[in-house]
């Protein structure tokens, strides 16, 4: 098939390592040979013949991964390493100021070295790639993993002929052209180091591939599993989805790929999280997911948003984030961008497509207002600098990260952006919005994988050729600035104001079924894990002033064991009484009894229409491909 997708008979999962930095080892081609009979025991083997030349080479392993803007390389997890040449072992040594570096010499005489390396791959454990990635029945390959590469040497100059196996009766999905199968395995056409690496490998007992769009350029949903019964996906949902690769090519206007996958990986052993490339995108979540409506909501916007990312993000990408190699420290500033403008955009067109419903779509932007006007650290941390920090902000703690702030570029950048649209739409009295910057600074011509950096600069000046206005001061106010209270100006302009009430928010309720977890953020002001322990409580709220704090254990709430609905009943019960809530607690080796001051009963956000304006908002979400 012309985009590698087939049955195979041993797993992949790719070693590589690179030849010489000195000799034009990059421009060599690297042989290399996998072995992942052992997937299931999450062990992969890798043997690879590297060019190289006599004398001195330093051989690296990419610590800065694409996508996880950090230093996330699991350099902890390869074993087993050894280097030979004409059958006699070299002697290595780890670089003592940079453990990603290993140092060793070629002898004379030699044209190559052979490496042989093995990978362990976490069980239920980690982050994002790094994190667990195979099960008994499913894998996923990413190729950084496993592999090293000549210090000093471009990525893109680097190349490759990669051949792996699969478990016997395991099919595959990637972005790699296949150059041939056989009952070996499977080989893949020559590519660079940076293609390899941005080209994940999805396999398993359990695959499927559903057809979106036939193309040119070709779409497909590759889905493996745990179990046969979760890859079925009805009918309307593959509509759904179909619109969603519409809705896409109607707003950018150009597609920067020759074929596009959405590897799917559906395991509730596996890490959860999606990572964008520029032909596929990794994307993991449980393996009901399918046949669970809150489920689907959660799919939706992460299959879009990291669609968006073929555009935003790879196509187009901040300059401090498109380095060389893997090695050089990447530079998230305008994190906002990259991720901020791909999170507002994947879900808007998780609206856009029918994949959520207008209703849902306004539940979820309130409950990210919502959580943003409630968190303290808003008070001392401006939003930019939690993209410059999100190397170290992605693996912070829970507790206290309403004061800490976590990740919120992802987020917060959502109100953001859907205030711009409406400077755009104000300022050009409705002719223009954000979809005119979108297809202005993300499309142009369609065609194969290609990197276009910008930096803040770009972003400016492009808007203002859509819509003149002091965006720069813009950027400044709501970036860079110190600002304990939430950007709700977009919302306000659309037509619509953040309300509290006591009907339950279907976005809470989603979460907290997936994450089993309880959220009562916006009544007592804390959250709680399955097993009544406090992930997190918010400054200034009613929890926190009574001294409840991060790690204790609830216990019991006004006289009844802490329990979903007794916490519901004390609520509701505040609004008339005049005693504050009582909450017992277990605090290492301490009970304790706090008393929450709170009367307010059952409070969940919500938007509600402003009738005093037009409903510009319903506008934004409407779907742009009928109307091209």
């Amino acid at each position: 098939m012309s985009f590698s997708r087939g049955m195979a008979r041993g797993l992949c999962v790719a070693v590589l390592l690179v030849g010489s930095a000195r000799l034009s080892a990059q421009q060599a081609l690297i042989t290399l040979e996998v072995d992942a009979s052992e997937a299931p025991r999450k062990i992969f083997h890798a043997h690879l013949s590297v060019p190289a030349s006599p004398g001195p080479l330093t051989l690296a392993y990419p610590k800065w991964i694409p996508g996880e803007h950090g230093p996330t390389g699991p350099i902890a997890d390869l074993v087993g390493l050894k280097f030979s040449a004409a059958g006699k072992l070299i002697p290595w040594r780890r670089d003592s100021s940079d453990m990603y570096l290993l140092h060793l010499d070629v002898p004379a005489g030699a044209s190559s070295i052979e490496v042989s390396l093995d990978y362990l791959s976490p069980a239920e454990a980690g982050l994002f790639s790094s994190g667990s990635s195979a099960t008994a029945r499913l894998t996923l390959v990413s190729w950084n993993q496993v592999l090293l590469y000549p210090a000093g040497g471009k990525a893109d100059e680097i190349r490759f002929a990669a051949a792996l196996k699969l478990p016997a009766g395991w099919k595959y999905a990637t972005a790699l052209d296949v150059e041939k199968e056989s009952s070996d395995g499977v080989r893949f056409a020559p590519v660079s180091l940076t293609t390899l690496v941005d080209s994940p490998v999805l396999a398993g007992a359990h695959l499927k591939a559903v057809t979106l769009e036939a193309g040119p350029p070709a779409h497909r949903l590759d889905i493996a599993a745990d179990s046969a019964a979760a890859l079925e996906i009805s009918p309307a949902l593959t509509a759904q989805y179909r619109s969603l690769v519409a809705e896409t090519g109607a707003l950018f206007g150009a597609r920067h790929y020759r074929h596009y996958d959405f590897l799917l990986t559906l395991s509730d052993h596996t890490a959860h999280f999606g990572l964008e490339h520029h032909e596929s995108s990794d994307d993991r979540t449980w393996e009901k997911t399918l046949g669970d409506e809150g489920r689907r909501r959660g799919l939706a916007s992460l299959l879009s948003h990291e669609y968006v990312h073929s555009w935003n993000g790879k196509h187009r990408r901040p300059a401090g984030l498109a380095t060389p190699d893997y090695q050089q420290p990447m530079v998230g500033e305008l994190l906002w961008v990259y991720e901020g403008l791909t999170q507002h955009l994947g879900l808007l067109l998780a609206a856009r497509s029918g994949l959520w419903t207008p209703e849902y779509y306004r539940e979820r932007l309130a409950l990210i207002a919502a959580r943003l006007d409630n968190t303290a650290g808003r008070a001392w941390r401006s939003l930019g600098d939690t993209a410059v920090a999100a190397q170290i902000l992605y693996p912070s703690p829970t507790e206290w990260r309403a004061w800490r702030r976590g990740t919120d570029f992802y987020d917060e950048s959502v109100l953001v952006w859907l205030e711009a649209d409406a400077i755009i739409r104000r300022q050009t009295q409705g002719r223009r919005s954000l979809d005119d910057f979108c297809r202005r600074f993300h499309g142009g011509q369609s065609g194969p994988p290609t990197l276009r950096p910008y930096t803040l600069d770009e972003v400016v000046n492009t808007l203002n050729e859509v819509a003149p206005f002091d965006w720069r001061g813009f950027v400044r106010d709501r970036i860079e600035k110190v600002e304990p209270r939430a950007p709700l100006g977009g919302i306000e302009a659309d037509g619509w104001r953040l309300v509290y009430n006591e009907t339950p928010n279907q976005g809470i309720k989603d979460q907290e079924e997936q994450n089993d977890r309880h959220d009562w953020t916006f009544s007592l002001g804390l959250q709680a894990d399955k097993d009544d322990k406090i992930i997190d409580v918010i400054p200034g709220l009613p929890a926190a002033q009574a001294g409840l704090s991060p790690g204790m254990k609830l216990l019991a709430v006004n006289g009844r064991k802490w329990a979903p609905e007794a916490v519901q009943a004390a609520l509701r019960a505040s609004k008339t009484a005049t005693q504050p809530i009582e909450i017992v607690a277990e605090d290492g080796e301490s009970v304790r009894t706090f008393r929450a001051d709170y009367h307010g009963g059952e409070r969940y956000p919500h938007l509600e229409r402003d009738p005093g304006k037009p409903d510009v908002l319903t506008a934004v979400i409407r779907p742009l491909a009928a109307r091209r």
